[in-house]
């Protein structure tokens, strides 16, 4: 038993020898292999969502909400894009889109951040879909920002939701 354990020991000692620059070898093939693959992925052009892109409203009409709880936000509205507006909130800016209804009230959302600011004449207020509560209510302006960023009179849309019922 003690011979069969020397050789034991022996064979793995020469083993460990011969073997050793190839290990040695093989351990460096994958950190090659590693910054290659690295190399590609930041060569790719980086394409950001929509959402995500920063608004640009130095041209943009600027509308401060007053909101209950004390919060405040500011709407950006821009003559040439109906589609869109910016929302200034906790000092960010984020680009929203327009989302068409079937009741006259405005609705714009950015799903990236899971806002959705809902306008009508009398009040707003600002969604989050992803918790499910309001972030602000009953928001006010002076001013009213909708009536120049629409595309349809909502009380067209009213008349025609009338006459379907």
């Amino acid at each position: 038993m003690i011979t069969f354990l020397s050789r034991l020991s022996g064979l793995m000692i020469a083993g460990g020898i011969l073997f050793a620059p190839l290990a040695a070898h093989a351990e460096a093939a994958p950190s090659k292999a590693k910054t290659m693959h690295k190399a590609s992925k930041t060569a790719a052009p980086v394409v950001q969502d929509e959402d995500e892109l920063e608004p640009d409203v130095r041209s943009a009409k600027n509308y401060d909400y007053k909101c209950e709880l004390g919060n405040s936000l500011t709407m950006y509205t821009n003559a040439e894009d109906h589609e869109h507006i910016a929302m200034r909130w906790k000092k960010r800016l984020y680009r929203m889109h327009r989302v068409d209804t079937t009741t006259g009230a405005y609705r714009y959302e950015n799903k990236k951040a899971g806002f959705i600011w809902i306008g009508i004449p009398a009040k707003s207020l600002l969604l989050d879909s992803r918790k499910g509560q309001q972030l602000a209510n009953e928001c006010v302006s002076n001013e009213a920002m909708m009536a120049g960023n629409t595309k349809t009179d909502p009380s067209e849309v009213s008349s025609t939701t009338t006459q379907l019922k």
